[in-house]
């Protein structure tokens, strides 16, 4: 299964060389929730910058038991910004597919879910958590959810 590529539905952010895929329906916040993680400093719960991997499509390709997330060439480095149109964003050209942050509404997410959400993509389980995406606190608890993938030596000084 090596090799292997998809191209999904969604947009892609990385902390340190770690990313999550932000899933929903079309209209329903994936961007606008990209571009509130890209503008929040680092802080002692977000150890490092927030990067751009993709917006609206995302290609994973898999090596070994690993994901790999990396823009379209087409649309690389380019975030859509509702009511300004397409923009040039700084962007990484790619990171490892860790998390998936799956957009809903406030009533259908359980405050303590038991088990764990996850999901399969290309045959390898990833951990989900459910954002409803326009409230204030989303960006801040998908980026504290990727922060806790990041391994120690990627955040020391």
């Amino acid at each position: 299964m090596d090799d292997a590529v998809e191209n999904l539905h969604g947009t892609a952010i990385a902390l340190g060389s770690n990313a999550a895929i932000i899933r929903g329906a079309p209209g329903s916040g994936k961007s606008d929730l990209a571009l509130r993680c890209l503008a929040i400093a680092p802080t002692a719960l977000i150890p490092c910058p927030t990067q751009l991997v993709a917006d609206d499509r995302v290609e994973i390709a898999r090596r070994g038991e690993h994901l790999l997330a990396h823009a379209p060439a087409t649309i690389r480095g380019k975030l859509e910004v509702r009511g300004s149109g397409v923009v040039n964003v700084a962007y990484v050209t790619g990171a490892e597919l860790v998390l998936v942050a799956e957009l809903t509404t406030p009533d259908a997410i359980a405050r303590l879910p038991d088990p764990a959400p996850s999901t399969e993509i290309m045959g390898i389980r990833l951990p989900v958590i459910h954002l409803a995406p326009f409230e204030a606190s989303a960006p801040i608890k998908l980026l504290v959810a990727l922060a806790q993938t990041i391994p120690a030596s990627q955040t020391a000084d």
